[in-house]
């Protein structure tokens, strides 16, 4: 199975398909807080790379892969920080 459960980390190994990002998001919806561990992970289909995005997923470990890393580190932690911005932007914004 490329993806596991645990109580509070979903981890992702060899070929995460589109079959796998529905599975996800209804997990993600009941443990927001969780992380995903990506170390085994060799390719992840898009579908599952927007709901990681959309639910803002922390990271707990990268693929060991290095193009797959580099691209999905480039992705993101680019959505974190543009979250990050848009949070700091509000506290500044006058009201």
């Amino acid at each position: 199975m490329p993806i596991e459960f645990t109580e509070d980390r979903v981890e992702c190994r060899d070929l995460v398909g589109v079959a796998e990002a529905e599975e996800l998001l209804e997990w993600l919806q009941c443990w927001p807080a969780a992380q995903v561990d990506l170390l085994g992970c060799t390719h992840l289909h898009p579908a599952t790379l927007q709901v990681l995005l959309a639910a803002g997923t922390r990271v707990a470990a990268w693929p060991e892969d290095a193009s797959l890393r580099a691209w999905l580190e480039t992705i993101l932690k680019g959505a974190a920080k543009r979250e990050e911005d848009d949070r700091d932007g509000e506290e500044h914004s006058p009201r």
